[in-house]
């Protein structure tokens, strides 16, 4: 796969940013990597557990019910991207 069709397939994701508690990053990882294909998270900055989710078209209703379930155990806060107003 070249680089130019790396970049159009990631551009395809919905990304949404969250903070959440840091020691919570790697159950989420998992949590996401168990549903297969829906979602991958990156972790952008670990000390303030800032990560992004990027989410296949379609699957957002998906992303939505496993967050709300995490959401019982785990701190989570979306925000913005760096440099949105």
């Amino acid at each position: 796969m070249t680089e130019n069709q790396k970049e159009k397939l990631f551009l395809k994701t919905i990304q949404r940013y969250y903070r959440v508690d840091r020691k919570a990053i790697s159950l989420m990882r998992f949590t996401f990597e168990g549903y297969e294909g829906i979602a991958s998270v990156t972790t952008l900055n670990p000390a303030t557990g800032l990560i992004v989710l990027n989410i296949a078209p379609g699957c957002e209703p998906d992303v939505e019910q496993v967050l709300q379930d995490l959401q019982e155990q785990v701190y989570m806060e979306a925000v913005l991207p760096a440099g949105a107003c």
